[in-house]
């Protein structure tokens, strides 16, 4: 079961600002995408069936603290790791690096949800099949 997942992104032009340095608000977008393409790894994804309903998995909170500046062009090395599996929500933590150099760090957590056809949601139990793919980093 893995705890963790590492993955790298180059800085395109449309991530940066007028300065040509990575705009903030697409940290957000990066850790996103690490979420998705970890759970994809594992055959999973924030959109799921469970008996017939949509499983979806809405965020409770998304923290960046940017320690250096990254630049148009440079890659990033980017490492999620599960920083807490709960009964029912998932928090990931984010590092970023460039060169093996820390340049931000957050962390976003998700709760588990059956969506229903009126656009509600329902916090569930992560299902099994689910949560016995994913281990809390740290612990065996």
């Amino acid at each position: 079961m893995p705890s963790e997942f590492r993955t790298t992104r180059r800085i395109e032009f449309e991530d940066t600002d007028a300065a040509g340095i990575a705009h903030f608000s697409r940290f957000y977008v990066f850790m996103e995408q690490a979420e998705h393409a970890f759970l994809r790894s594992l055959g999973l994804s924030v959109h799921m069936q469970l008996e017939g309903r949509r499983l979806g998995w809405p965020r409770l909170s998304a923290s960046c603290e940017f320690l250096e500046p990254v630049r148009f062009e440079e890659e990033v090395e980017i490492h999620l790791t599960v920083k807490r599996k709960g009964e029912k929500s998932m928090t990931y933590a984010v590092e970023f690096s460039r060169g093996g150099r820390p340049v931000a760090r957050g962390e976003i957590a998700s709760v588990c949800c059956l969506c229903g056809e009126d656009g509600s949601f329902k916090a569930v139990p992560i299902p099994k099949a689910f949560a016995s793919r994913i281990r809390e980093h740290g612990h065996s």
